[in-house]
């Protein structure tokens, strides 16, 4: 016998059957209760209709003699009252899949060195347009890197950020933001006894002239000397606060800074003097006033606790939302555990390793005394240990080429693992269609399976687009999430939903029309007709970063 599923009766040659529900479940509950419909229906002539006397819907259906109806029990009521109106109801589902490459997103993720605007210019071999086809560039999401304090702040109350922004401008056109640290001193460049004081105290030459003191150093391993700033005087500490105050008029709430590092005292500012013999590091009050004064000038943008702020720094930065980076990575033991209070702080967590990817290669995992080498092992430990959020790829100048030709696969798999990273495992749309209205609702579950939450306010939007993304129709409201609160290994239940009025066409099913999902940044850029910025990790990425949903 033929079936054609309209929910509910069931017409068979006359004589009506009540269906409690539609499908094989519906048939077994049917066949307890045939023989007493039966009885009922032909013990009364006003009880008996033939197929010809009921109306099926609005559509008009061909039933064949040997066909089963069936419609659902509702429309006819206890007493057989086709008055009360039958939805018609539709389900869609979506086939989803992870996303099958590297994903690179916004506020998360892999970053290498960059020096200056001329890292995206073809003549530098190891950037994204040179000659090596660096393919380390499509897992990094911003560029990081240091600036001289005596470069931008030339002259007491003069500030220079003209090579700051070229940087800042050339990152933003190949949709990059920066992560800035401003050193006031490296030991790098102290190559022999007495050097010219310029090649490595980025202290400005002013705060000098203005009575700020300096004290004489030997540079650890050698017999070289040099001078270094007395890090607590008072001058060097009130130039440093005017600074401060000037950066964050300048770039507090910037959308081209990533963060910032707090990095007022020691060797590359890093808050230490293990190479300088001689120079000692500030009281604790010092720092916690550096710190204080740095959380009351800059508002908005993430600061950062340099490398070497332990104990009790280290709690006072938390307290103040500054958060914490560990440069001592994969050569150090345990340094990835230090991070830790930063991550239950809900704060994100920042790493570098002790040294460039091929020196570690060859270090000797003597420890103490030594450093471990780089393994993969010990790499994806760190990032999933720390529950990291940003990772400098690679240290050295070749800006993490030799590391990604020899680990591809797995780099490009933790860049779905660093930070969050939000996929789709279900989607619906089921439409209900009544003579009033029909009403079109999308069913999302996404899990963020990074391990890290998302550190910035997301806003989901669900549209019906055409094939290439360009939207048709919004559907439902935007769904928006506050920072801090999408945390790893979180799965939420997402519904978009939008009525139409029975006058009104239902885009939903026009042909060549399709739902796409899309994560923006603000309310604003959507509002605005801008791509999103933010991808979800499942395939059906559009060219514009949408998802286009597949059934």
């Amino acid at each position: 016998m033929k079936h054609l599923t309209l929910t509910g009766i069931w017409v068979v040659f006359g004589i009506i059957f009540v269906a409690c529900g539609d499908s094989e479940s519906s048939a077994n509950s049917v066949g307890e209760e045939n023989n007493d419909l039966v009885e009922e229906v032909s013990s009364s002539s006003e009880s008996v209709l033939s197929s010809s006397e009921i109306f099926l819907s609005s559509s008009s259906v061909n039933v064949p003699a040997d066909s089963e109806v069936v419609l659902s029990s509702s429309s006819i009521g206890n007493s057989l009252d086709s008055s009360e109106e039958i939805p018609d109801t539709t389900k869609i589902s979506y086939s989803l899949k992870p996303f099958s490459g590297p994903l690179s997103n916004p506020h998360k993720g892999f970053t290498v060195p960059t020096g200056g605007a001329w890292t995206f210019v073809p003549e530098f071999e190891y950037g994204p347009y040179g000659s090596l086809n660096n393919k380390a560039w499509d897992l990094v999401s911003y560029g990081s890197g240091y600036q001289q304090w005596n470069k931008l702040n030339p002259a007491k109350g003069v500030y220079d950020w003209s090579e700051l922004e070229k940087l800042l401008n050339a990152l933003a056109e190949h949709n990059m933001t920066y992560a800035l640290r401003v050193l006031p001193y490296t030991p790098s460049f102290i190559k022999s006894d007495f050097p010219p004081e310029e090649e490595y105290d980025w202290t400005p030459p002013f705060v000098y002239e203005m009575g700020a003191k300096k004290m004489q150093i030997n540079l650890r391993g050698t017999d070289f000397r040099a001078y270094a700033p007395i890090w607590d005087d008072t001058i060097y500490i009130r130039a440093a606060k005017e600074f401060a105050k000037a950066l964050a008029e300048k770039y507090d709430g910037d959308p081209r800074i990533e963060y910032i590092d707090v990095r007022t005292f020691g060797e590359w500012g890093e808050w230490h003097t293990s190479h300088i013999l001689g120079s000692e590091m500030p009281a604790d009050s010092v720092l916690f006033d550096m710190l204080d004064y740095y959380a009351s000038v800059f508002k908005k943008t993430q600061l950062v606790l340099p490398s070497n702020g332990f104990g009790e720094v280290y709690t006072h930065a938390l307290k103040l939302g500054i958060t914490k980076r560990d440069d001592g990575f994969i050569g150090i033991p345990g340094r990835p555990d230090t991070l830790l209070r930063a991550y239950e702080a809900n704060l994100p967590t920042i790493a570098e390793n002790i040294a460039g990817y091929r020196t570690m290669l060859d270090y000797d995992d003597l420890i103490p005394g030594g450093s471990q080498k780089w393994t993969a092992e010990r790499w994806v430990d760190a990032i999933t240990t720390a529950h990291l959020t940003y990772y400098v790829l690679d240290q050295d100048n070749d800006c993490g080429y030799h590391f990604y030709n020899d680990n591809k696969a797995l780099a490009d798999s933790m860049s779905k693992v660093i930070g969050y990273n939000f996929r789709i495992s279900n989607a619906e749309l089921l439409t209900i269609t009544d003579s009033k209205s029909t009403t079109n609702t999308l069913n999302i579950t996404v899990k963020n399976t990074g391990v890290a939450p998302c550190f910035f306010d997301i806003y989901m939007v669900a549209e019906f687009v055409d094939s290439s993304g360009n939207a048709l129709e919004q559907l439902g409201e935007i769904v928006s999430i506050k920072k801090g609160t999408f945390k790893d290994e979180m799965v939420k239940e997402i519904s978009f939903t939008s009525t139409i009025p029975a006058r009104l066409s239902n885009v939903a099913q026009m042909p060549g029309v399709f739902v796409a999902l899309s994560i923006y940044e603000s309310e604003e850029a959507f509002k605005a007709g801008k791509n999103p910025t933010v991808r979800f990790d499942n395939d059906g990425i559009l060219e514009n970063k949408k998802l286009l949903l597949k059934e």
